[in-house]
């Protein structure tokens, strides 16, 4: 069962900016499946409904999801309850993760973490100030989802579902599109330190701190809890990044 909220949703599924192209079809909804935002064996919506949502054709819809069937990441089945279905990726995760960080100067990663950071403070600042009750329900289920998950992998799915989710309490469709692309960059990466139980339990008292401030209405302190977050996480990417013993793996 997908638990990504409502907004989320809008965001994976709102038309593209740019003209119509299968290429960023593919991007899109390739990127919302390996972060596990679409989860396996979930149904997109039908082809027309879809097409619309996402501001293309039906032909080039249909372009874009025979490129997703070749790449693995979607199936169809035709006949009385068929549709197209999501595939997750059966590839070694931590060996693809590794090889991708590795393609990353330390440079590249504080640049991004700036970024990055900048953007996460801005949406938890606003998600305090406009977030309702409401708002917070799907990102307090993720904080239970996350403490609860045994493995890099599924914590690396949660915590990236839990940050859409709190940009997407920000209500601003802007923001929450741009998250989407810094967890496409490099929220699979993120994953790799949860690994350590430590790691993990400290991510946890973050995300939980977090919550608290913007369920407060504290801006300012959900705003420099969300930017410490983002560059303590990235921080662990760049120890592993430099640790040759890691590389070597």
């Amino acid at each position: 069962m997908n638990r990504l909220s409502s907004a989320a949703r809008r965001a994976i599924f709102a038309p593209l900016d740019t003209e119509a192209r299968v290429e960023a079809v593919v991007r899109r909804l390739g990127d919302a499946i390996t972060l596990g935002l679409l989860t396996d064996g979930e149904q997109l919506p039908g082809e027309s409904d879809l097409a619309e949502r996402l501001g293309v054709s039906t032909v080039s819809l249909r372009e874009a999801l025979m490129a997703l069937r070749q790449q693995g990441l979607v199936t169809t089945r035709r006949g009385r309850g068929g549709g197209t279905f999501v595939r997750a990726p059966v590839e070694d995760l931590h060996d693809r993760l590794r090889q991708r960080l590795k393609a990353h100067t330390t440079e590249e990663l504080r640049d991004l973490s700036d970024h990055y950071a900048a953007v996460a403070g801005a949406a938890a600042r606003l998600a305090a100030d406009r977030a309702d009750k409401h708002d917070l329900e799907a990102p307090s289920r993720s904080l239970r989802d996350f403490a609860d998950a045994v493995d890099a992998a599924a914590r690396g799915r949660i915590d990236g579902r839990f940050h859409v989710e709190i940009v997407a309490a920000a209500q601003s469709s802007r923001l929450t599109r741009e998250e989407i692309r810094f967890q496409t960059e490099i929220g699979p990466l993120l994953c790799l330190p949860f690994t350590q139980a430590r790691i993990h339990r400290t991510a946890d008292a973050q995300h939980r701190a977090l919550f608290d401030a913007i369920t407060a209405g504290d801006g300012l302190q959900a705003r420099t809890l969300a930017e410490e977050h983002v560059r303590n996480a990235v921080r662990h990417l760049i120890e592993l990044r430099l640790d040759e013993t890691w590389q070597e793996h």
